[in-house]
């Protein structure tokens, strides 16, 4: 693909500035976001974002990201390949049921994460290191803090949610003790995405990748183990499946905080910078303001998901496995769209920073190039052999066989739509525009998905649920890229420019790296965004 950027001489000018606003969408000016440091920040696997070609640079770095996603997304399709295979349909169900209610309520948190990695991104396109630790500092302390807290309500809530959300009778008890485990396991879960995501937003994307491997080995690994039984350890069925991803994300937490320790990442608050964990009150106020609209993104991604399967339970334990084995199946194909999307978002932060506006602009053209040629040529191979695929995870024989293959030839191009506002959403938010993004999404989720899907019923009867998805995402990309070209993101701010040169109680490298720093994923994440690796919007 050509660089978005190659004959334009101000893209690789060190240095070299556009005024905010001063793209072709005619929005207002405004002055460059910071005046850059001479000092490059240097360390483990710390990357410029700011310079070089641009598609070039933007698929590198999304590279691993896109690696990271395939592998996590075929250890879940690993796990679901067990569960639906060995222990039924039933089973399969409840963890379709348990995993959208378990991303429904981390999507607050995960906003907060979200807007952490904004800032750190913003801070490092800027070379002020000092920001970008406080920022680590801060929000590691807000978001485990919340994510113990919502670990605890989930436990004691979990029967509830799964009756509200109409889980079969059949699969209920299996999703509660499948649910109550991973709730458990969320600050370590939602530790451990925090510190992969915010080294992201540092242009670091190897070191996620070597210790999402480690991951996926040893929950591959442990998930035979613990649903079966072997020797002294006892079959636990699908909690066991639930265990294996605690015990599998506790050791890679623990191997990714010693190897940054180890390293003397630039990020890692050492044993002289513990007071960066003291919250910082106006980080904590943008990473609120600015977290929650993102975080309600994925939310409302959440409850539309729900709110999706309930209407499928209503058809039966024969569909709603149908629907779960096509959403294992969806996993694959927005992986293109999600991992170019987060890149661009931190590239496109990176360049915010710098106040690169001209790379910015050229970021968003070559991400949706991207993901147009990506996603479109997966769809397709997908089409072709959507019965060996969607065969995987179902038992031999299921009668959901065909009805997972009737419903994904209706809804998998969506995904191509989906990977347009992913990345346009993503640049937009770079700048601290949240607020439109959401506005977006829940026009798409609930002004249009939802109302299609039930109130068509009666003349399309599921039909009407599937053709959602198109119609929705179609819309979705049409407001994102009218947004995108005509709204006033570019004078967007994440914080006061007064905070921004805020003196820190770090000035450089740090000295003797102790102790650790944080943040979320999605996705989406799920995502919802981000990054997250968030569930398909």
């Amino acid at each position: 693909m050509p660089d978005a950027t190659a004959n334009d001489p101000a893209s690789t000018a060190p240095g070299a500035e556009t005024p905010r606003g001063g793209s072709r969408s005619g929005a207002e000016s405004a002055p460059a976001r910071s005046t850059r440091p001479a000092a490059a920040i240097h360390g483990a696997g710390v990357r410029d974002l700011t310079q070089g070609p641009i598609a070039r640079t933007l698929l590198v770095f999304s590279l691993p990201i896109l690696g990271g996603n395939v592998l996590q997304s075929l250890n879940g399709s690993i796990n679901a390949i067990w569960v639906g295979r060995h222990l039924g349909e039933a089973a399969l169900t409840a963890t379709a049921n348990a995993n959208n209610v378990l991303f429904a309520l981390i999507g607050l948190i995960f906003g907060i994460g979200m807007a952490a990695t904004i800032l750190v991104a913003q801070a490092m396109g800027a070379h002020n290191l000092a920001l970008a630790k406080r920022v680590m500092g801060t929000s590691a302390t807000v978001f485990g803090l919340a994510s113990a807290a919502i670990a605890g309500l989930g436990w004691l809530l979990s029967r509830p949610i799964l009756l509200w959300m109409g889980t079969p009778a059949a699969a209920l008890d299996l999703a509660q003790s499948y649910l109550q485990l991973i709730f458990l396991a969320i600050p370590l879960l939602y530790l451990f995405a925090f510190v992969q995501a915010v080294l992201r937003g540092a242009g670091d994307s190897r070191t996620p990748f070597m210790f999402l491997v480690l991951v996926v080995v040893l929950d591959t690994a442990l998930n035979p183990l613990f649903i079966f039984g072997w020797g002294p350890v006892p079959a636990l069925g699908i909690s066991g499946s639930a265990l294996a991803t605690l015990v599998a994300n506790a050791i890679s937490l623990t191997a990714l905080l010693l190897w940054l320790r180890g390293r003397r990442h630039p990020l890692w608050i050492g044993r002289g910078e513990r007071a960066l964990f003291r919250p910082d009150v106006a980080l904590v106020r943008t990473l609120i303001g600015k977290g929650l609209p993102m975080g309600v993104q994925m939310v409302m991604i959440s409850l539309a998901m729900i709110t999706m399967i309930s209407m499928v339970n209503a058809y039966g334990v024969t569909m709603a496995s149908a629907y779960g084995a096509a959403l294992q199946l969806w996993t694959y194909v927005q992986m293109p769209a999600m991992a170019i999307g987060a890149a661009c978002a931190t590239m496109a932060a990176q360049n915010v920073g710098a106040g690169r506006w001209d790379r910015v602009s050229g970021t968003a053209r070559a991400g949706v190039l991207c993901n147009l040629g990506m996603t479109g040529v997966l769809v397709a191979l997908v089409l072709l052999a959507d019965r060996h695929t969607l065969g995987w995870f179902l038992p031999d024989g299921s009668a959901a066989l065909e009805a997972a293959r009737h419903l994904n030839r209706i809804a998998i191009g969506s995904f191509i739509f989906f990977g347009i506002t992913f990345v346009l959403s993503g640049v937009v938010r770079s700048t601290g525009a949240v607020v439109p993004p959401l506005i977006i999404l829940a026009v798409a989720m609930w002004g249009i998905r939802v109302p299609v899907a039930r109130w068509l019923q009666p003349l399309w009867g599921s039909d009407a649920i599937w053709w959602s998805f198109p119609i929705s995402a179609v819309c979705a990309a049409l407001m994102a890229l009218a947004y995108y070209r005509w709204g006033g993101w570019r004078s967007a701010r994440m914080l006061p420019e007064s905070c921004m040169g805020c003196p820190a109680e770090v000035g450089g490298q740090p000295p003797a790296p102790v102790a650790a720093a944080i943040r979320p994923a999605a996705g989406g994440a799920p995502v919802a965004d981000a990054g997250a690796r968030p569930a398909a919007a």
